[in-house]
C-alpha cells in the first residue's frame, strides 16, 4: 500500500474513523510516505464528536438527518427516497472536495485530509426547510410530491398515470387557468394569490386532480405545449431513460465489452458537458482484480514478486 501511495495523487477510504490507524493507513502515515496525497475520509458521522465510531448507512442518516421527516404523505409514514441519495450525495461532496484539494495543492505543494460524513451532507442538504427552522422556528413537513411554499405545485391523476404540474407565480397561475379553461378559479377570491392558495392547499389540489384525471398524459403534453409553465409526466424508468431529450443530450451510450462476448453494455452517460473537453465512457467497469497486474508492474514489481502476492493472498 505504501508503494501505491507514493505515486498515487488521492486516496479514498470508507472505514470506521480511527480504523484506517490501526492498520497503518490513516493520513499522518500516509502523507510521510507521500505529503502530496489527498486523502479523502468518508464515513458515517466524521471523524470527531460521541457518535464517529458508530456504522453509517444511507437509510440511517436519512432517518437521523431529517430527510426522512420530510418525505413522504402528508398522512403517511417517513418514506426513504427511491435511491441512496445521502450516500451519493455524499461521494459527490467529496469529489469537488478531493477537486478542491488538488487545486490546492498546486498552491502549497501539500495534501490534506478531507473528512466528509453522511449525516453533514444531509444536514448541508436541508438547506431551506433547515433554515426556515433555525431563524423561524417552523418545523419541516412532509408534502408528498406536492411543494412547501407553491400551490398548485403536485403530482396530479391523469387517465394514464400521474402528471406533475406546477404554477410558480400569479401569471403562470393565469396562464394555467387559461389552459384548462377553468378561469373562473383565476377569479376566485380563494385563489386568488399564491398565500390564499396556501390556505385552500386541500381544495385547490381537490380541483386539479379532478381536471386531469379527465386527460391523458400525452393529451396534457400536448395542451401545455408552449405555455412556460413546468410540468412533465412521472415517467417509469424506462419511460425516462428513452425520454427524447436524454436521447439528445445522450444520456445512455453503449459500450462493446469482451465480458458479454462482444455485446454492448448499456451505461448512463455523464450528467455534465463539457464545451473542450467531451465527456464520454470510454471504458466498462473493470472486472474484479482485472488490473491488479497492470498497476503492480506500473509502481516497480517484478512478475516474481506479484506471483509471490498472488500465492500469499494478498492479491
Amino acid at each position: 500500500m505504501y508503494d501505491l501511495a507514493k505515486s498515487a495523487d488521492i486516496f479514498v477510504q470508507n472505514f470506521i474513523p480511527g480504523k484506517p490507524e490501526e492498520l497503518g493507513l490513516g493520513y499522518e502515515q500516509l502523507s510521510q510516505v507521500n505529503p502530496r496525497i489527498i486523502y479523502a475520509s468518508i464515513s458515517g458521522y466524521g471523524a470527531s464528536g460521541p457518535y464517529s465510531r458508530r456504522a453509517g448507512y444511507d437509510a440511517i442518516a436519512a432517518a437521523e438527518g431529517g430527510l426522512m421527516h420530510i418525505t413522504g404523505d402528508a398522512h403517511g409514514t417517513p418514506i426513504r427516497p427511491g435511491l441512496g441519495m445521502v450516500d451519493m450525495s455524499t461521494g459527490l461532496y467529496a469529489h469537488g472536495a478531493i477537486l478542491a484539494a488538488l487545486r490546492a495543492r498546486e498552491i502549497t505543494g501539500r495534501g490534506q485530509n478531507i473528512d466528509a460524513s453522511l449525516l453533514e451532507t444531509i444536514l448541508s442538504l436541508l438547506t431551506n426547510v433547515g433554515s426556515t427552522w433555525l431563524n423561524m422556528g417552523v418545523e419541516g413537513q412532509r408534502f408528498g410530491a406536492a411543494h412547501a411554499s407553491l400551490v398548485p405545485y403536485n403530482a396530479y391523476k391523469t387517465k394514464d398515470g400521474y402528471f406533475a404540474l406546477g404554477a410558480n407565480n400569479e401569471k403562470q397561475w393565469k396562464v394555467l387557468c387559461e389552459r384548462i379553461d377553468r378561469m373562473d378559479l383565476y377569479e376566485d377570491p380563494r385563489f386568488k394569490t399564491n398565500p390564499l392558495r396556501l390556505e385552500n392547499r386541500t381544495v385547490v389540489d381537490g380541483i386539479m386532480n379532478e381536471i386531469t384525471s379527465q386527460k391523458t398524459n400525452a393529451e396534457w403534453l400536448e395542451l401545455l405545449d408552449g405555455s412556460g409553465l413546468a410540468y412533465g409526466p412521472v415517467n417509469s424508468i424506462q419511460n425516462a431513460l428513452e425520454h427524447p431529450q436524454a436521447k439528445a443530450r445522450e444520456m445512455v451510450q453503449a459500450k462493446a465489452t469482451d465480458a458479454l462476448g462482444g455485446a454492448p453494455l448499456n451505461m448512463i452517460g455523464p450528467a455534465v458537458k463539457f464545451s473542450e473537453t467531451k465527456a464520454s465512457i470510454r471504458e466498462r467497469a473493470p472486472l474484479l482484480g482485472e488490473h491488479t497486474v497492470e498497476v503492480l508492474r506500473g509502481i516497480g514489481r517484478s512478475d516474481r514478486e506479484i506471483q509471490e502476492l498472488y500465492k500469499d493472498e494478498v492479491i
